[in-house]
């Protein structure tokens, strides 16, 4: 998939070409948006950095006051630094939930890794921008428009009761339709709006307090301000702080002098106005287009076949340039009974969504920081090397092969997770027999890319599983309120008897110095390979 800008300009046709109609106009307004940046939500923060700790989740009508009260409680030690300790006393929680907290805030902050983090510190202002997002409450999928075709496709017996039976793999290869599920766009559209609503408490929150009056007493400053870039981007890009005309261009040796904080509400108010105003535009766009393309959100359409490497590396411009696509963000999605092979070559950005996939192989043999296995049965995805953190949500019966810093593993069932992981694997919702085993796995440039996102494979925690409720307060869905929470079920580790090493074909003619598995197996499991051995 080519990282292309979502307002990229529509491809030209070739010659060859199937005919088709004329697309809708694109709106005077929606062509101004797309000269300039747009400003969006930096997803990560929304989709890998929610924890469903209940006393992390202020109700909102406290919020800003609660907030601003363990701001103050905070910033006594002067340090502007936040430790677990600190945290836990703060918010009366156990060590090790504050010790998650932060290591998840280090996961989804933008940029490298800060030295501080790793020391097990956060600054104050990501710290209060964190705990602020637990409010947030993920948007709730559209009604299937067709419910008693559903069920016939995916009886309700499902362990989930329905949710993901709605959102069946199988279902959405069979139909090859999955407009009841909520869009990227409208995902973001509906981040960026609850960003409007609480913008005004947000930069309260993160405000310095000045001799003044009125709106000229609360001010910030543009390294305050840069923070906001944990919620805030824009598409191109550019640095907020370079975008804002107020601290644009600034003499790093003359720092700019503080903004009122209604002069910077103002100046993002109208640009989410915008973003929302051009998502929409675009959206009206595509529905009254009379393309025949698929759904933009597939990136993969219907793949029935037996084919045995299934290139996914070139989609349609109708795809890139539609709301359903991300700077950034690569799709594997809604194939079946396929192998999939994806290198470094092949992915344009950080971030992998493999979603939706049924009784298929899918290899993701480069380096990213993030990476989302939503949706999928009877699969197996491989990835070589994620620095920041994997999500792995409503699956059944998949096969999860993984190197990374973190995993987090939510309402699966009957799955099994060879990994390689330097933090606990955090294991919530409601799971059923789930299998966790060492890495299992490895291929030449293995070596060369957990390097480069920062994994070590000298440290390997796949056998101490962090869990936490079954209720995911922000999710109002899969459990409605009222409901009480219990601890969620977790991973038993594979009987060694069962595990076998994991031959990654050689496809395609790959350079690299890496000729084994780089994570030292625990020695029963070596010794329970090494007898497989003896006896082959």
């Amino acid at each position: 998939m080519a990282d292309e800008p979502l307002d990229a300009s529509p491809a030209a046709a070739t010659p060859d070409a199937p005919a088709v109609s004329a697309p809708a106009p694109v709106p005077a307004s929606a062509r101004a948006a797309a000269a300039s940046p747009v400003l969006r939500p930096r997803r990560e923060s929304f989709e890998h950095g929610l924890l469903p700790i209940p006393k992390l989740v202020i109700p909102e009508g406290t919020l800003t006051q609660t907030l601003g009260q363990l701001k103050g409680k905070l910033a006594a030690s002067g340090s502007g630094r936040v430790g677990a300790a600190a945290l836990a006393e703060a918010l009366q929680i156990p060590a090790e939930q504050a010790a998650l907290a932060l290591g998840t805030l280090a996961a989804v902050l933008p940029g490298d890794d800060d030295p501080a983090l790793a020391a097990g510190e956060a600054d104050l202002r990501d710290v209060i921008l964190f705990l602020y997002i637990q409010s947030y409450k993920r948007l709730v999928p559209r009604a299937h428009k067709d419910s008693p075709s559903v069920a016939d496709v995916w009886p309700s017996t499902s362990a989930f009761d329905g949710y993901l039976s709605a959102l069946s793999p199988i279902q959405l290869v069979r139909s090859n339709s999955r407009r009841f599920m909520p869009s990227q766009a409208d995902e973001e559209a509906h981040q960026l709006s609850y960003l409007q609503k609480h913008m005004a408490n947000i930069l309260t929150l993160l405000a310095d307090s000045v001799d003044g009056e009125g709106d000229e007493s609360m001010v910030l400053t543009m390294e305050t301000f840069e923070h906001l870039g944990f919620l805030l981007q824009f598409s191109e890009g550019t640095p907020l702080s370079q975008a804002a005309p107020f601290f644009a261009n600034s003499d790093p040796d003359m720092p700019a002098a503080p903004v009122p904080a209604t002069q910077i509400h103002d100046w993002i108010l109208q640009n989410i106005a915008s973003s929302l105003e051009y998502t929409a535009e675009k959206s009206t766009t595509k529905e009254n287009s009379q393309q025949n393309v698929s759904d933009p959100d597939v990136t993969m359409a219907d793949a029935g076949t037996n084919t045995r490497i299934h290139s996914s590396s070139s989609t349609g411009a109708s795809v890139q340039n539609s709301p359903g696509y991300y700077r950034n963000t690569s799709f594997v999605e809604a194939i079946s009974k396929t192998s999939v092979v994806k290198k470094g070559s092949d992915i344009k950005g950080h971030s992998m969504k493999v979603l939706n996939c049924h009784d298929s192989v899918i290899y993701i043999l480069a380096p990213l920081k993030y990476a989302t296995v939503y949706g999928c049965s009877d699969t197996t995805v491989v990835f070589g090397a994620v620095g920041k953190v994997i999500k792995v949500e409503h699956c059944e019966r998949v096969q999860i092969i993984a190197a990374s810093k973190r995993i987090c593993i939510a309402n699966c069932r009957e799955c099994i997770f060879y990994l390689g992981v330097n933090q606990q694997p955090l294991i919530v919702g409601d799971n059923h027999k789930l299998q966790v085993a060492p890495f299992n796995t490895y291929y030449p440039q293995l070596g060369e890319h957990l390097a480069q996102v920062g994994v070590d494979p000298n440290i390997n925690k796949w056998d101490q599983p962090f869990v936490l409720g079954v209720v995911d307060p922000h999710d109002s869905l899969s459990h409605p309120a009222g409901v009480s929470d219990v601890q969620a079920e977790s991973a038993t580790c594979l009987d060694p008897d069962l595990f076998t090493n994991f031959l990654i074909p050689s496809w395609f003619e790959a350079e690299g110095l890496t000729k084994y598995n780089p994570f030292t197996l625990p020695e029963v499991y070596w010794a329970s390979q090494k007898k497989k051995e003896d006896y082959s």
